[in-house]
């Protein structure tokens, strides 16, 4: 049989030449209006107010480079500026920080944000001003902030306060040589206090003294003690840096912050019930020690659980409940500890529901990865304390009833008659809520109150210097 013949490949086409495309001609962005570069230049200048640091911001070459005779050196002057205001956009808007630089518990991070879009529609719209003015956080707590950090600054520009002496205790009426410098210290961050009169804490002193003492979270008793020379003594500079580490803090919330929802301030131990942007309840809570931080978060309230019992956690059962125990046997039995299995087959210790709760009889769940959440306690005592930063890392709460029925508030099936029934009943029982309420954990160690001034607390996780060394240089 013959064989086939091998195909016959197709012939090879002679090369095409293509035709070459002329060069494209790159056009130079058009140079800045002149009312432009002088408002993107003073924005810069003026970022200190806003608590940033204008030296990081603006490069030293800048001036000299917008000023040059030559051409080429002055568009690239405005390049430089370009990219100087897209880091202050971007530092105003969403902070300094980058996501790396979070501590885990600093779990309220901000909305990522690209300023560029916005700065090339606004040049190209004659919309610079109304762009930079935007670009802040709208809350009016920040800017509040934002007044009194320049008051504060106004302060230390004048010399700020001198210390106020130690002493004996005052109480209102006591004479003392001291009244002096206490006058001149209030009325230096105090223009309603009287500088001047007798060296005797008169009626209208008492007053500024307890003005004070309730902006920095002391008990307003008039009396002038430890704890309250301690807080005139602290520097203003402190305070400054005080206010910059919570302007920053402003720049991490969502914008804008929902109408409705609940804060809680760990650093003020403070939960607050906000509708229509307004504050409706107000109560004092019992936030995380130092050791079991209550973490920056924000979330959901979706369910109010009523008597619950108390599952507790490996860590508090292996450090605190068991050897009490072992050195006091019938301890767990007392407090109504058992013992329960659990789903994987393991077991841990609940806490039956009841007087004895350490959750009280009302508990408000959120989803988190922290495992926290808010709840009553039995006790009560802690809200008369000064320093409540006592947890576990959930916050304990004054008024517990009350918000729940805030938040069951408008349900057809719930009233505060009939929540009170259910919490007497003693029966474990979880309520869904129809409307989610958000929930804000907070850490504001300097904040505006109603009038707009400042209110200080202490600091007491440390996060204020930890912040400003993560945002420094």
């Amino acid at each position: 049989m013959a064989s086939a013949e091998p195909p016959i490949a197709p012939p090879i086409a002679p090369p095409v030449a293509l035709p070459i495309a002329p060069p494209v001609a790159l056009t130079e962005p058009a140079p800045l209006r002149p009312a432009d570069l002088t408002l993107m230049r003073q924005v810069l200048e003026q970022a200190g107010a806003q608590g940033l640091d204008p030296k990081a911001l603006t490069p030293p070459d800048l001036d000299a480079l917008l000023g040059s005779e030559d051409p080429a050196k002055r568009r690239r002057g405005e390049a430089v500026l370009k990219g100087a205001v897209l880091r202050y956009a971007r530092q105003v808007h969403r902070g300094r920080l980058d996501a790396s630089d979070f501590d885990d518990e600093w779990a309220l991070r901000p909305a990522a944000f690209d300023p560029a879009p916005g700065l090339e529609t606004a040049l190209a719209q004659d919309g610079v001003a109304a762009w930079l003015t935007s670009l802040p956080p709208p809350q009016p707590g920040y800017a509040q902030a934002v007044q009194q950090l320049a008051a504060y600054r106004q302060i230390a520009a004048n010399g700020g306060w001198s210390p106020t002496p130690a002493g004996r205790m005052l109480e209102p009426d006591a004479k003392d040589k001291r009244i002096a410098a206490l006058r001149a210290r209030l009325a230096a961050e105090d223009s309603t206090a009287p500088a001047t009169g007798p060296d005797v804490l008169d009626p209208d002193l008492v007053e500024a003294l307890k003005a004070f003492q309730r902006r920095h979270g002391l008990p307003d008793d008039g009396t002038l003690g430890p704890t309250t020379v301690a807080a005139l003594n602290v520097p203003v500079e402190d305070r400054i840096a005080q206010i910059e580490a919570n302007l920053e803090r402003w720049r991490w919330l969502p914008n804008p912050l929902p109408a409705d929802r609940v804060e809680v301030n760990v650093a003020a131990a403070t939960t607050t019930v906000v509708k229509a942007d307004q504050a409706v309840l107000t109560m004092k809570a019992a936030p995380g020690r130092k050791k079991d931080r209550t973490p920056m978060l924000q979330s959901s309230i979706e369910a109010i659980v009523l008597n619950p019992p108390w599952n507790i956690p490996k860590s508090i059962a292996r450090a605190e409940i068991l050897p009490k125990e072992h050195a006091h046997p019938g301890y767990m039995r007392a407090e109504q500890i058992r013992v329960v299995a659990t789903a994987d087959g393991g077991h841990r210790l609940q806490q039956r529901a009841g007087p004895k709760s350490a959750l009280g009889q009302v508990k408000f769940e959120f989803d988190n990865r922290f495992g926290v959440y808010l709840h009553d306690t039995p006790l009560k005592e802690t809200f008369d304390k000064q320093a409540r930063t006592v947890s576990h890392g959930c916050v304990r709460l004054e008024k517990p009833r009350e918000l729940a029925a805030l938040l069951l508030q408008g349900q057809s099936d719930w009233s505060p008659e009939t929540l009170d029934t259910a919490i007497d009943a003693r029966g474990t029982r979880r309520v869904p809520i129809d409307r989610p309420m958000p929930v804000f954990l907070l850490y504001f160690t300097a904040y505006p109150g109603p009038d707009g001034r400042m209110n200080f607390y202490p600091d007491p996780y440390g996060w204020d210097q930890e912040l400003h060394q993560k945002t420094a240089g």
